[in-house]
């Protein structure tokens, strides 16, 4: 078993974004998004992949965000940007609606 550390500060968010969920209290990372895609890969073939969709433009904001590690196991933490850790829990309750 593993565990999955992300990095805040690599998480590429939109300043918009950002600032809204800050503003009215939500947590970006369980805020409906369309559009993006997470790749689990192996370490050496990372960057080799990463410039391969940073060679589209919809890959041009790809980011290498986080990395699978022996402690946490079964459980993914972000590593805050202030040096704390928090765990990435599922959801509770309902997922706010897209608005399209």
């Amino acid at each position: 078993m593993f565990g999955i550390e992300i990095y805040e500060e690599k998480i590429p968010y939109n300043e918009e974004v950002f600032g809204i969920c800050e503003l009215l209290g939500f947590d970006p990372l369980h805020v409906a998004n369309e559009g993006k895609v997470l790749f689990v890969v192996k370490q050496d073939d990372a960057e080799k992949i990463l410039s391969v969709i940073k060679n589209n433009p919809y890959g041009k904001n790809a980011k290498i965000i986080g990395k699978i590690v022996d402690q946490h196991k079964g459980k993914a933490v972000l590593k805050t940007q202030i040096g704390g850790n928090r765990i990435i829990d599922m959801l509770a309750g309902e997922q706010l609606p897209r608005i399209c």
